[in-house]
């Protein structure tokens, strides 16, 4: 990425979250079983899986630990794709298709497991992921993703117009379904907690290190970094929407897109106890997405998504205050104590690709919205496969990289999807 760390303005995250663990730049040549590249969830998942099984483990990042999308996103822990349905999943995958269903039901678990077990303070609530229907006609997708989910063992549930509304505390939505694993956290805290596990297992991190290159020399793979090297056995690439040209056509598979976050100052509890009273995460069946959850002080979280950056802070404070008290009447139109934004990793296709760049070199793209509980998934069964667990027993379909066609064409305008979002979004 191009873009000026100092453009990305501050997240509630930032200031809410533990610190993070102490972490010093490399300096010299070091060697290890496995570099991991990026130390958001795929990284440092996959780093603590791996050095738990008793690899040598060093995590390189370029900036800080969290600093890309696992630290700005909305932090809604959602055990399925955006856009992909069970069977859908299942058919593309061929024998690994149900596997990886399996994978992707249980992620949201896996990411509140490993909360618990680490004790990572992240402001973790597990008591639902609610997907209403933006209208009356969505309802027949949200009774296909029960029945599609419900036969894979998910505990999910069917809910009515009143059902809904209890959940939600508004009469916006028609309907739509619960998965029960699902939940909120402070993403930037988990990041920082899995970084701390991650080094109480013996890995080491190192921050303000960007991967220069990576060659082949001596038996082992050498990745360059601006004052030192890292030669090892296994090198995974866990950089997503924030990739640079470190692997020919590896940035090129993923369109970054920017995603606006936002929060309310925190809500009077007269107020606060009239939306999601039950304190569920939500994101409804719009493309041009809605989507709310509180923080552990009241805080409203929110965002959208603009199709040009210009003028973007005023333009967006005033477009989801709208929104919100058009949902939420008895808000009011809020004002916001914090806006912020990062990118999500988008594919073409809205799916993701897990690949084997070459012997010893793995990789993935397109978390497409759903990064928090796909990515620590996917970076598990990465650390897992780099420390010995054959392919054949990695519930991961490998696909060939496919860089988009005409990248930087592609790449500015991808945006202007939102306007097709939209007008998708007033149909039935």
């Amino acid at each position: 990425m191009t873009d000026n760390r100092n453009e990305m303005p501050p997240s509630l995250w930032a200031a809410t979250a533990p610190p993070p663990p102490e972490t010093v730049p490399l300096e010299g040549e070091v060697r290890a079983d496995l570099c991991v590249i990026g130390a958001g969830y795929t990284g440092l998942s996959a780093a603590l899986a791996a050095a738990e099984r008793g690899a040598r483990v060093v995590v390189l990042e370029a900036a800080e630990i969290g600093w890309g999308a696992s630290g700005r996103n909305n932090g809604q822990v959602i055990p399925t794709l955006s856009r992909m349905d069970p069977d859908e999943i299942a058919a593309r995958g061929g024998a690994k298709g149900e596997a990886f269903v399996a994978l992707i039901r249980d992620s949201a678990s896996l990411v509140f497991d490993l909360i618990r077990r680490h004790g990572i303070e992240a402001e973790a609530v597990q008591n639902g992921w609610v997907q209403p229907a933006h209208r009356a006609s969505r309802m027949k997708l949200a009774e296909k993703r029960v029945e599609a989910w419900a036969r894979r063992g998910a505990p999910v549930e069917l809910l009515d117009r009143d059902a809904i509304r209890r959940i939600t505390g508004t009469d916006h939505w028609f309907g739509g379904w619960v998965n029960r694993t699902g939940g909120r956290i402070n993403p930037l805290g988990f990041a920082r907690g899995l970084a701390r596990a991650v080094i109480a297992a013996g890995g080491t991190i190192h921050t303000r290190t960007a991967a220069e290159g990576i060659d082949r020399a001596g038996g082992r793979w050498v990745v360059r970094t601006p004052r030192g090297s890292v030669a090892a056995e296994r090198v995974i690439l866990a950089t997503n929407a924030y990739s640079t040209d470190l692997w020919p056509g590896f940035r090129e598979e993923v369109i970054p897109v920017r995603s606006y976050q936002m929060a309310t100052a925190p809500l009077s509890d007269n107020v606060r106890r009239t939306i999601l009273p039950e304190g569920h995460a939500l994101s409804d069946t719009r493309g041009d997405l809605y989507f709310f959850r509180f923080d552990a002080n009241g805080r409203l979280i929110t965002g959208g998504a603009l199709m040009l950056s210009f003028d973007w802070e005023h333009r967006i404070r005033e477009r989801i205050a709208r929104r919100c008290e058009q949902v939420f009447p008895q808000l009011g139109r809020p004002s916001f104590d914090y806006v912020w934004w990062g990118y999500v990793g988008m594919t073409a296709d809205r799916a993701p690709h897990v690949h084997e760049l070459a012997p010893g070199v793995t990789g993935w793209n397109g978390c497409n919205g759903r990064g928090v509980a796909l990515a620590t998934a996917i970076g598990r069964e990465l650390g897992r496969q780099a420390t010995g667990t054959p392919w054949r027993e990695i519930p991961l379909p490998l696909s060939p990289l496919k860089p988009i066609p005409a990248y930087g064409v592609a790449r500015r305008l991808a945006p202007a999807a939102i306007l097709v979002r939209r007008w998708q979004d007033r149909r039935d």
